[in-house]
C-alpha cells in the first residue's frame, strides 16, 4: 500500500512545486481532478453548470478556478480539492434553505423585476435593471412575436437575466 501511494504521488508530483510540474504530472493531475470533479458535480444540482442565477455561475468560476490550482500546483493538490468540495457542498446547502425560505432565497439568487404591466413600461424597473426597449424587442421576437410591447400583458426580467413574456390575448 505504502509503495502505491509513493508511486501515485511521483506520479502527480505531490512533493514538487507547480513550477517543477513537468507535462506528464499536469497531464495526470487533470485527469483526476476531471474524474473527482465530475463526481463532486453530481454532488451539487443540476442547474449549477446550466444557465441559472448569479449564485450558480459564481460558484462555476469559484470552482474552475479552484480545482485548476490543484491541476496546475499553485495550490497543494488535496487542500485545492478540498476546498472545491466545500464551494460544492455550500452552494447545495444554500440552494436547499433558498427552497425553504423565499426571504433567503431573494437574499442569495436576487428577485425578478416587473418590466410591462399591460402593454405599459415600467421605466423604474427598466433603469434599475438596465434593460433597454430594443432588450424587451429581442425578448419578443425570441418568444416568436411581433416586437410590440403595447401587446404585452407581463414582462419579467428573471433571476437567471432571461426576459420572460406574457402575451395579451
Amino acid at each position: 500500500m505504502e509503495q502505491a501511494w509513493w508511486a501515485f504521488s511521483q506520479a502527480l508530483g505531490l512533493e514538487l512545486e507547480g513550477k517543477d510540474l513537468g507535462v506528464s504530472h499536469v497531464a495526470l493531475r487533470a485527469a483526476v481532478v476531471f474524474v473527482i470533479s465530475i463526481g463532486m458535480l453530481k454532488l451539487g444540482d443540476k442547474r449549477f453548470m446550466g444557465k441559472s442565477t448569479a449564485l450558480d455561475v459564481f460558484l462555476g468560476i469559484v470552482f474552475g478556478s479552484t480545482v485548476s490550482r490543484a491541476i496546475t500546483g499553485n495550490a497543494p493538490f488535496f487542500p485545492a480539492l478540498a476546498g472545491s468540495l466545500v464551494l460544492v457542498l455550500l452552494h447545495w446547502l444554500f440552494a436547499a434553505v433558498a427552497f425553504r425560505s423565499h426571504g433567503f432565497g431573494k437574499l442569495v439568487k436576487g428577485n425578478n423585476r416587473l418590466l410591462v404591466r399591460d402593454g405599459e413600461i415600467q421605466w423604474d424597473a427598466m433603469r434599475k435593471a438596465h434593460v433597454t426597449v430594443s432588450d424587451l424587442e429581442e425578448a419578443l421576437r425570441s418568444n416568436g412575436e411581433e416586437p410590440d410591447v403595447k401587446r404585452v400583458k407581463e414582462a419579467h426580467l428573471e433571476r437567471n437575466g432571461d426576459v420572460s413574456v406574457i402575451m395579451s390575448d
